[in-house]
């Protein structure tokens, strides 16, 4: 077939978008963005068309390279449906986590209890009182109930909440040390993830990072040297998501309080995760947010969606004279939380506060759970897995595994759990993870481990082992 011949038989865009494929496409996507599609789709064929007449390897289907008009098109819309897909796929959907990291930063961290959920759909969804006080009929103060709880939760005199975490430490290294020198021990110069790296906050916040003692050994004298004239803050930052161990040293808090305040100098903790609560019963040796308010620091900062198991947010407790210079700084109303978020905020501070915190809020009651807990769960998800799936296809067994706390939160920290492990006879464990990905909706998110799938419940809702049956089922033919 001639070049120009062939490249007649290129569908056009208004023949592409006609097809009943197309016609599907539009209801989801709207004519205009598939429109724009369309164009990309029919461009891309016809370059691959003039690099095969050219004499480069085919890329197109047909016999000798040479398709004919309806295989175009058939082709077309296979492209079609496809860049729709990849154009959906970096949307935001729900998916079932049966992975057992509890706060899976890729998959949206700590899940909303249901409280939360409801307090974003039917309170802060339409319009609602952000800042609006119904007893005067005034302004009222933005996040109140959030900041009052906070307050309350860790015994400081007042807090703030900003969107994320390094957002408060942003907003607190901003008012409380813009040109003057922060003290910062070297161990504690950490890259908490995503590229946030400690001293490039406090260089972006417009203090001079003054680093004292070794990556494993700081002592009190090393920061008392330190102090000059141009002191205004010392910074303890808790390093999250890594550990030194072995031949070690830092100062307690209480001590590094008491040489500050012997100095006029504010201590400033980046608390990372969160706690509210002691959670060593669970092998987590986290700051609990009211023992260093309790022990002296002046200002905290820590996550909201972390192990205090609410939405994103960077949450700021301590004395309220600095808490309300954070407030003042025209920084803050950038970084300042939405609505949905301060609701979401509130509705967990309240679990928290009526001491719900195991039962109703889900990352904790996870945490909490467990192995003979989620053992028993996974053996009566088996019974009515079997009593559905072939059994010459599908087999299971429960096994004993690991989870993970993630969010960098106590990475040496592994609860133990039961897998439930699943493998195919006519299907590899990639390809059993992929479908579980990719063909089902909800996606199921598992991982693979000894070349077999394996599903951990301790992360997957009651309400959600049905779906995940469901899933297994739509691959019941490999």
């Amino acid at each position: 077939m001639p070049a120009t011949q062939l490249l007649r038989a290129l569908p056009s865009i208004d023949a592409l978008l006609r097809t009943r494929e197309a016609r599907a496409l539009a209801e989801r996507t709207g004519l205009p963005r598939l429109t724009a599609l369309a164009r990309i789709v029919t461009d891309e064929l016809r370059a691959e068309l003039q690099q095969q007449q050219a004499g480069d390897t085919a890329a197109t289907p047909g016999a000798n390279g040479k398709p004919t008009r309806a295989e175009l098109l058939a082709e077309a819309v296979g492209r079609l449906e496809r860049a729709v897909s990849r154009a959906g796929a970096n949307d935001v959907h729900r998916v079932v986590n049966a992975t057992g990291v509890i706060l899976h930063t890729n998959l949206g961290r700590a899940p909303l209890s249901e409280a939360a959920r409801r307090a974003v759909a039917e309170e802060a969804a339409g319009y609602c009182t952000l800042e609006y006080d119904l007893e005067t009929g005034a302004r009222g103060r933005r996040g109140g109930r959030a900041e009052d709880l906070l307050a309350e939760l860790t015994g400081a005199e007042a807090a703030l909440v900003v969107n994320n975490c390094a957002a408060s430490a942003l907003l607190v290294l901003s008012t409380l040390a813009r040109d003057g020198e922060t003290i910062v021990s070297r161990g504690e110069l950490v890259e908490i993830g995503g590229d946030f790296r400690v001293p490039d906050v406090m260089a972006e916040s417009g203090t001079r990072m003054v680093e004292v003692g070794t990556t494993n050994r700081t002592k009190l004298a090393d920061y008392e040297r330190a102090i000059t004239t141009e002191t205004r803050l010392i910074l303890r930052v808790h390093p999250s998501n890594y550990r030194i161990v072995g031949f070690t040293a830092a100062p307690a808090l209480v001590e590094l309080c008491a040489l500050a305040h012997a100095r006029d100098l504010p201590v400033y903790e980046d608390a990372g995760s969160g706690a509210l609560l002691d959670l060593g019963a669970y092998n987590l040796d986290e700051p609990v947010i009211r023992e260093s308010v309790r022990q002296g620091a002046d200002i905290v900062t820590f996550s909201g969606d972390k192990l205090l198991g609410a939405t994103q947010a960077g949450l700021v407790v301590g004395r309220r004279a600095l808490v309300e210079r954070c407030r003042r700084n025209p920084l803050y109303r950038a970084l300042r939380a939405d609505k949905l978020a301060l609701a979401a905020l509130a509705a967990t501070l309240d679990a928290h506060a009526r001491g719900a915190t195991f039962t109703e809020v889900p990352a904790l009651r996870m945490l909490a759970a467990t192995r003979d807990d989620i053992e028993k769960r996974a053996r009566a998800f088996l019974r009515r897995a079997r009593a559905r799936l072939d059994a010459d296809a599908f087999q299971f067994e429960i096994i004993a595994g690991q989870s993970a706390v993630g969010g960098g939160s106590a990475p040496t920290t592994h609860p133990p759990t039961a897998l439930i492990a699943v493998t195919h006879a006519h299907a590899s464990a990639a390809a059993l993870e992929a479908g579980l990905r990719q063909r089902v909706r909800p996606p199921v998110i598992a991982r693979i481990l000894d070349g077999r799938v394996v599903l951990d419940l301790r992360t997957v809702a009651a309400v959600e082992e049905p779906e995940l049956l469901d899933a297994l089922c739509a691959l019941r033919d490999g």
